[in-house]
């Protein structure tokens, strides 16, 4: 089934803000529903609403995003064999403008998911592997399939991948990161990255000068 392009940004939201507070559960279920009900509590503070809460917003949501995320195993999974040969500069400026793709892409876009209903209908363990799922139920009644893939460090499960309706958020991007290299360089990549990166900041700036 092909992913509803509508849906993406929404849905990938919930992972990219989920919050780790209190979520010390036995289990990756446990600590999945803890973190999305933190995303909910941040959606509706009302101290980071608002064009000009920008910047708290931002540093507020990479924060919570570093404790529940982990960017360098989605980046590694992401590159495929083009991560083996970089360098750790490399390696760490991709981890840097990729996880701020991440959050910047989607945090605009998490107000369209309100008051929709968050199913948890299963997990299954893999030795030190976890698949959590869940179903979203849109306000339509429309049931959505989101399975969330995490591995556990140490006390902690970390959410390395995320699937919708099927596709693979880590085979998505790997996809297009893999088309670009191949046709123009893996620098190519990273200037388009910059350049995206480049443009956010200037949006936010603009949002925050805007009383």
């Amino acid at each position: 089934m092909v992913v509803r392009r509508s849906l993406w940004p929404a849905l990938a939201t919930l992972f990219i803000l989920a919050s780790t507070q209190g979520a010390w559960a036995a289990t990756a279920t446990e600590q999945l529903k803890s973190a999305i009900d933190g995303v909910l509590a941040t959606v509706d503070n009302p101290a980071l609403k608002g064009d000009g809460k920008v910047p708290e917003r931002r540093l507020a949501v990479r924060k919570i995003a570093n404790e529940i995320f982990d960017f360098k195993e989605i980046a590694r999974r992401s590159l495929g064999r083009f991560w083996q040969p970089l360098s750790e500069a490399q390696r760490t400026e991709f981890m840097g403008l990729f996880g701020d793709l991440l959050e910047r892409s989607y945090i605009s876009k998490i107000a369209l998911y309100g008051g929709e209903k968050i199913l948890y209908s299963g997990e299954r363990m893999d030795g030190g592997l976890a698949t959590v799922s869940t179903k979203i139920i849109t306000k339509s009644g429309t049931e959505v399939p989101v399975d969330y893939r995490l591995f556990i460090r140490g006390d902690r499960w970390m959410i390395y991948d995320i699937s919708i309706e099927g596709i693979s958020l880590v085979s998505n991007y790997r996809t297009q990161f893999n088309r670009i290299i191949q046709t123009d360089g893996y620098n190519s990549l990273v200037e388009k990255m910059r350049s995206k990166h480049t443009q956010f900041a200037e949006e936010d700036a603009r949002k925050v000068g805007v009383k």
